[in-house]
């Protein structure tokens, strides 16, 4: 058993293996200062990067941040705080769905309700959407990081006279900030390598970034865009690109498995 577990391990670690180093290997060589802060070329022309793209993801996603985090934490100690209310119930079990739903759907809803409406892509129909792949993912971890919190803390503080959502806010949020940590790195993760929603609401631009209300580029729309062209420059600067978001998407998970899942585990040590 303990062979067949091993052999289980390999099975599902070999392919990640020979991804990342597929990727390292095709997308070293296009890796250089230059590449991350000059923005694109046409076909053939040396010199050329994808600050634009890496400029348009940072706005986005952090934009789709501040849209999402506040609502989704909300909800999330809503689910917790009162699972015996009826919207609670319910607006969890929609929580769920909305998680499960493919993100080019969440494209077009967007699509349908931002650009039709000011008739242009846009970086704000972009960061919205992508609110929307973000906003279950911290409910979710929220509820759960805040599930784990002793009921009797909560009624200890409660019992000294404590309102409650002085209670909430201080001893439960206070005691399960670190899975609320965990749950926002990861949720920017998603939102960071998501394609879909930003080929119907952002689309793509190989400028700066200059208003909110103008098509901006995307470290994933460019691997996409580019990664089908025939032109071997641009395959090179996909792979790069590609190289960029693999390690960032490696070093924020790496940053909630080592650290932030460390101490929340600590926290719930002293449980």
């Amino acid at each position: 058993m303990t062979g067949l577990i091993l052999l289980a391990v390999a099975v599902a670690v070999v392919p990640l293996l020979l991804i990342i180093g597929d990727v390292v290997a095709q997308g070293a060589p296009a890796m250089s200062l230059a590449f991350l802060t000059n923005t694109p070329t046409p076909p053939g022309v040396p010199g050329g990067g994808i600050a634009s793209a890496i400029q348009g993801s940072v706005l986005m996603v952090g934009l789709a941040t501040l849209i999402a985090v506040p609502i989704g934490v909300g909800a999330g100690i809503y689910f917790s705080e009162w699972p015996e209310s009826r919207l609670s119930f319910l607006s969890s079990f929609t929580n769920d769905v909305l998680a499960e739903f493919p993100t080019i759907t969440l494209g077009i809803f967007v699509y349908l309700i931002i650009v039709l409406a000011t008739r242009s892509f846009s970086a704000l129909a972009g960061a919205i959407a992508l609110a929307i792949v973000m906003l279950p993912i911290v409910a979710r971890t929220t509820e759960e990081s805040l599930k784990i919190v002793p009921v009797s803390l909560r009624e200890a503080s409660m019992a000294l006279g404590v309102p409650r959502w002085k209670t909430v806010l201080r001893v439960v949020i206070g005691t399960g900030k670190a899975g609320l940590g965990t749950g926002v790195l990861l949720s920017v993760a998603r939102a960071a390598g998501e394609t879909a929603p930003l080929l119907l609401t952002a689309l793509y631009s190989p400028f700066i970034p200059r208003s909110l209300f103008l098509p901006a580029g995307s470290i994933p729309y460019l691997i996409y865009y580019y990664g089908l062209s025939p032109f071997a420059d641009w395959r090179t600067a996909a792979w790069g690109a590609a190289l960029l978001l693999v390690a960032f998407m490696l070093l924020l998970n790496l940053t909630v498995k080592v650290f932030i899942g460390r101490r929340f585990s600590g926290v719930r040590a002293e449980f």
